[in-house]
């Protein structure tokens, strides 16, 4: 499939699936990811596609989107369950597979851990899970101006900043954190030299 049909077949499928705002956003995600994917040397067919699929099943009703995973086998965490905003990730990984015909375990990563990442991320695990952070209808968060640079420049930092960021932000909100996020951020802490 070429890049431009790609776009178009995702496009139209999650106008449909997607509330207007969410829809808006996984656009600014794609061509974000586009965008970094030319700056990276990564596939841009990927980056769109996993882009666009991203956020598949966040408007599904949270217990869809647990059916979905026990449907496939995929295993929820306790946290996720007290948490249910994370589940969407996996939900859509699960969708993306078998609903909407991808088989590329490298975009089915990319859709899986957006929203926690993972220690050692591949280079399009981090551009989908940078351009869902920095894409332009996000609206102005701490740092916002800096990681959107870092974006372009320095992928790993740029991981490492959003992640220290909502790291600070869940710490100061007594909000329960994802232990994949933990162990995200220590790994690019300690990749960088910050710990």
């Amino acid at each position: 499939m070429k890049i431009i049909e790609a776009s178009q077949k995702y496009r139209i499928e999650m106008e449909k699936a997607l509330k207007k705002d969410r829809f808006d956003h996984t656009l600014g995600v794609a061509y974000t990811a586009a965008n970094m994917a030319f700056v990276f040397d990564e596939d841009i067919e990927k980056a769109i596609t996993a882009g666009m699929l991203h956020d598949c099943a966040k408007c599904m009703a949270h217990s869809d989107q647990i059916d979905i995973c026990h449907k496939y086998g995929v295993e929820l965490t306790d946290i996720e369950m007290r948490n249910q905003k994370l589940i969407h990730a996996k939900a859509g990984m699960c969708l993306a597979k078998h609903k909407y015909d991808i088989d590329d375990p490298y975009i089915l990563d990319a859709i899986r851990y957006h929203t926690t990442g993972r220690p050692d991320m591949t280079k399009l695990d981090k551009i989908i899970f940078t351009a869902d952070f920095i894409e332009p209808n996000r609206k102005m968060l701490k740092d916002m101006d800096i990681i959107r640079k870092e974006a372009l420049s320095d992928l790993d930092m740029a991981v490492y900043h959003i992640l220290k960021n909502s790291m600070d932000y869940l710490g100061s909100q007594d909000d329960e954190m994802d232990p994949m996020t933990i162990r995200t951020y220590e790994f690019y802490a300690k990749k960088l030299g910050k710990m």
